[in-house]
Formats: structure tokens, C-alpha cells, sequence
């Protein structure tokens, strides 16, 4: 980790030895009293924090603040629920790319007890944001929102958004021309304006989502021939929008 992430109230206490992040800081970094580490606040400044005293059971820090972070950027991923393991690879993914949301919907061609693996229901989901901003020497975490239908979640979307759906089989644009069609007026407007990306489940859209999601002002569209993992094409996507709307 490139930061040690704490809450505020763990400032205010020695660090348990037994914690990963004391580990890491004795084990990996081999910081010895007197020296100093990378620390963020969650969603608050970076800073430094310098080791003052180790017991038997803990250690003892002290920080010194400095300026927040700039915001994430204004995207959303919808994603149809994938397996545990490939959500666990896009929850750390796209935390260290940095995007704004990530809602992980139910599908018709999803599984439905992945809503109820304890990736979700143990909040472990948490751990791997963490461990994906503090990659990106970041303290912004994206909020995540898990089990909802997709006709429940499309109104709650920013109105004004550029809404794309990554599609293999119906999309006749690639993803770049997708946004260069969007891009009238001028690019400028268009890097002022929030994104949604919208991925199906393992097995694709249906084409009754395919309708819903046109009806909701979505453009599908696709990565070239190519038939791309769930994780790879999240982040293939994120990176290439982020580097044609200047968000990099």
C-alpha cells in the first residue's frame, strides 16, 4: 500500500500490532522510530505520520496534515453482478483508476445469490476500495451500492450525464466514436459532463435491457471484436474515457 488509510477516530489511539497496516509499516516499510509514513485520512487529506514509540501490542504515531485531494471525477459504473472474485478485481480496480460510483445491479442473466456472498454481506466489499485508493495514493473512496434492479437505479442517475453501454452484440459504434458523437458542441462542454457506463452481467444483455436502457437515453457501444473479461473491459473503458475527456 502506498498509503496508510485511517478513520478519524484512529488518530487519536496507538495502531494494534495485529492491524495489516502495522504490519505493513514494521514489516514492508521497515520504519523505525523517528521515521515517517505516507497517511491519508478516508475521504479527508493525505499527510505525513511519524513513528513515535512501539510496545508489545501497538504502535504509537504522530500526524501532520496537509491539503485534500482533488474530487473524483463524475463517473458512475453500472455493473450487472458479477462472481464474487471478479468484483473483488473491479472493486480495486476502479478505485485506483478513481471513479465517482460503482452500482453493481441485478440482471436478468446474472446470478442472483451473488448479492448474498459474504463479499457483500461482511462488508468486505469496503476493504478492497480501500486498498485500491490507497494504491492510488488517494483518500477518496467511490460510493458503492450492491442488489438493486436496474429499473429501480436509472432514475437516480444524473439527468445531464453522457450515457454509455458496453454491448458485444447490438453496439455498431466503438466506444470512442460513442463519445466524439457526444462531443457536439465541443469537447470542453463535454468534459464538464458526469458519465455513466453501463456493463451487463457475465453473460451479456438481455434484449429487454437492451430496450430499457435505450428507452433511457443509453448508447450502446463496444471495445472492438475482441470478447474482454468483466474486470478487463472496466477498466479498458474507464481509462479510455478518462484519457478522451482530459480526467487523467
Amino acid at each position: 500500500m502506498n498509503l496508510i488509510l485511517l478513520e478519524p477516530a484512529e488518530t487519536a489511539k496507538p495502531l494494534p500490532l495485529a492491524d495489516p497496516r502495522a504490519i505493513h509499516i514494521l514489516d514492508v516499510l521497515r520504519r523505525k522510530i523517528g521515521d515517517s509514513i505516507d497517511v491519508g485520512l478516508v475521504d479527508g487529506p493525505r499527510g505525513k505520520a511519524t513513528l513515535t514509540a512501539t510496545t508489545a501490542d501497538a504502535l504509537t504515531l504522530a500526524f501532520t496534515w496537509g491539503e485534500l485531494p482533488p474530487p473524483l471525477p463524475p463517473l458512475t459504473l453500472l455493473i450487472g453482478l458479477p462472481r464474487p472474485q471478479t468484483a473483488r478485481k473491479i472493486l480495486q480496480e476502479a478505485a485506483t483508476l478513481g471513479v465517482g460510483a460503482l452500482h453493481f445491479v441485478t440482471t436478468e442473466r446474472g446470478e442472483p445469490s451473488y448479492a448474498s456472498s459474504t463479499l457483500w454481506t461482511s462488508g468486505e466489499w469496503q476493504r478492497h476500495l480501500r486498498d485500491g485508493v490507497a494504491q492510488a495514493f488517494c483518500t477518496r473512496l467511490p460510493a458503492v451500492t450492491f442488489g438493486q434492479n436496474p429499473r429501480d437505479l436509472l432514475p437516480k442517475l444524473p439527468p445531464n450525464a453522457m450515457r454509455i453501454a458496453l454491448d458485444n452484440y447490438e453496439a455498431t459504434a466503438s466506444l470512442l466514436s460513442a463519445l466524439a458523437s457526444m462531443a457536439r458542441p465541443g469537447p470542453a462542454l463535454l468534459a464538464l459532463r458526469p458519465v455513466v457506463l453501463a456493463f451487463g452481467a457475465e453473460r451479456g444483455w438481455t434484449s429487454a435491457e437492451r430496450t430499457l436502457l435505450r428507452e433511457n437515453q443509453f448508447t450502446l457501444a463496444h471495445l472492438g471484436p475482441r470478447v474482454l473479461r468483466t474486470e478487463t473491459a472496466c477498466v479498458a473503458t474507464i481509462a479510455i474515457v478518462k484519457s478522451a475527456l482530459g480526467w487523467l
